[in-house]
């Protein structure tokens, strides 16, 4: 699996349409617009995987400030679920992350039982509770991967 940069306007708004139609966005009524400016953010990166020309899966992480290391998000269309790309896609990011922090963060919907258990799987622990975050009654779990305290990270020099 090819994983590469979402650049494209083209690509950026197919991305946007497919997450806001998928859930965790649909159920916390975060429509195309929203999803659309996750891409465009310019502290953020996404990268892509594409299969026969569509847009497979996605991962957007931050590199900059107090969570340094954050995954924005992580989308696998309806029609390639199961097949990997989730795991392939945070394992990419994972990589990026840990070149220049020891610490991998990201949220999770309470309501979104299959990412929960996803990211366990995958090492993530809960770090923290967001309550009522998008909307009331439910919660964003933070969860943390990490290499050790900040403090004692050296990042890799290429």
């Amino acid at each position: 699996m090819k994983v590469t940069r979402l650049a494209s306007g083209k690509d950026k708004k197919a991305a946007a349409a497919l997450m806001a139609a998928s859930d965790p966005w649909r159920a916390l009524g975060l429509g195309p617009a929203h999803c659309l400016a996750t891409f465009s953010v310019p502290f953020r990166e996404t990268y892509m995987i594409k299969e026969g020309g569509a847009l497979a899966g996605l991962v957007t992480i931050t590199m900059y400030g107090t969570f340094r290391g954050y995954i924005q998000s992580l989308f696998t269309a309806p029609g390639f679920r199961g097949r990997g790309l989730g795991e392939a896609l945070m394992r990419f990011a994972e990589k990026k992350i840990f070149a220049r922090s020891p610490n991998v963060f990201l949220c999770v919907s309470s309501f979104n039982k299959g990412a929960l258990r996803f990211y366990r799987r995958l090492g993530y622990k809960k770090a923290g509770v967001l309550k009522d975050f998008f909307r009331k009654g439910s919660d964003e779990i933070l969860m943390r991967k990490t290499l050790g305290p900040l403090r004692d990270f050296a990042p890799r020099r290429n």
